[in-house]
């Protein structure tokens, strides 16, 4: 047992790493102008650098770590799902987020990308405990019962955690023990970002199941804009608008065999056409122009099209219509996932003495 105190520990490498990247600012700038994931890096940079004011270098280049694996999680589910995502990307003390160019289709689907975190979040969590057992180690010690952690609080049912997600594959009531729980942990043991996280929930809750009852539903709006040249236009002979003018566009909708809608949009005194994608099924309301912009550019004049389409998402009553075995199967994984947590932090606890 002496002998394996004596051995050199090879955490030092995790802070010195850490300290080795932020102080490769230019060369890392230079470098991420031309990957692919250049913002993932530079997000992840970013908040080893916030937590590493409060924890130690080491700790906050593993917490970031950690996070990363759980965010590959819902990467690596989505994918499986034929669903495009986007990387990864890190906001200080708030964890990190994936951005779905396009909802899934069915609340199965939702809740296997919002379980795949968890799962791979809490592998990557015990890798790090059986490291600690064998090294001895207080920091991975540390590392995997945050890990644990962050797991187990992203399980809690509420939106837009995991939890919330996955319960909606079970039942939607689990909706409200999460708005009941949910309170009473911001009443025992008060945390601001759960606070907010609550709060968000609640809206949303009272949005969906109150306010759009008396209203006749939610309106939303999305934004695009299109470059065009305007030389060949003016020498046609088409007249060019002001900058503040405004209209409304002829538009088609459409969808493909997967399900993504699209909006045609037509303006047939530019003799213009654009497609814009939306994020989810919806009801068309309008499609029209809200400003126009001209661009001086070396080839010549050109004009951006700022478009706008105003839509009313279309509630799909199906996408909740859950088979009995696949409620079965998610409740399951989803409580085995939460005991397993819970029981892996208390034995932390008890061999790590934290």
């Amino acid at each position: 047992m002496q002998q394996r105190k004596n051995k050199k520990n090879p955490l030092w490498m995790i802070g010195a790493a850490g300290v080795f990247l932020l102080t490769q600012g230019k060369f890392l700038l230079a470098l991420l102008k031309f990957g692919k994931f250049g913002g993932v890096f530079l997000s992840m940079l970013i908040s080893i650098g916030a937590y590493a004011i409060i924890f130690p270098w080491s700790f906050a280049v593993g917490f970031v770590l950690l996070i990363l694996v759980h965010e590959l999680g819902h990467v690596i589910a989505a994918k499986q799902k034929g669903l495009p995502v986007s990387a990864p990307m890190f906001i200080p003390f708030l964890g990190a987020f994936i951005n779905m160019k396009r909802h899934p289709r069915d609340a199965v689907t939702e809740a296997y990308i919002a379980i795949g975190g968890p799962v791979l979040g809490s592998i990557g969590a015990l890798a790090v405990f059986g490291a600690a057992i064998y090294f001895e180690s207080p920091l991975l010690y540390s590392l995997a019962l945050a890990g644990f952690l962050i797991n187990l609080f992203n399980l809690i049912p509420i939106h837009p955690l995991d939890g919330g997600r996955i319960v909606t594959a079970v039942s939607r009531w689990l909706w409200l023990v999460g708005l009941i729980g949910g309170l009473v942990l911001i009443i025992y043991n008060f945390s601001i970002i759960l606070c907010i996280i609550w709060a968000m929930f609640a809206y949303d809750l009272y949005k969906k199941y109150v306010k759009h009852r008396k209203t006749g539903g939610e309106k939303r709006a999305m934004a695009a804009s299109f470059l065009i040249p305007a030389e060949p236009l003016i020498a046609e002979g088409y007249l060019i608008p002001g900058e503040e003018h405004k209209r409304e566009l002829d538009f088609v909708t459409y969808s493909d065999l997967e399900g993504q809608q699209y909006v045609y949009v037509i303006w047939e005194g530019l003799n213009f056409t654009g497609t814009i994608p939306l994020m989810q099924q919806a009801l068309i309301r309008k499609t029209h122009v809200t400003r126009l912009e001209r661009i001086q550019k070396e080839d010549g004049l050109h004009l951006m099209i700022h478009c706008q389409v105003d839509y009313d998402p279309f509630d799909n009553d199906k996408y909740y219509e859950v088979p009995i075995a696949s409620r079965w199967k998610f409740g399951i994984a989803y409580f085995a996932l939460a005991g397993f947590l819970f029981a892996m932090m208390s034995l932390v606890h008890k061999v790590g003495n934290i």
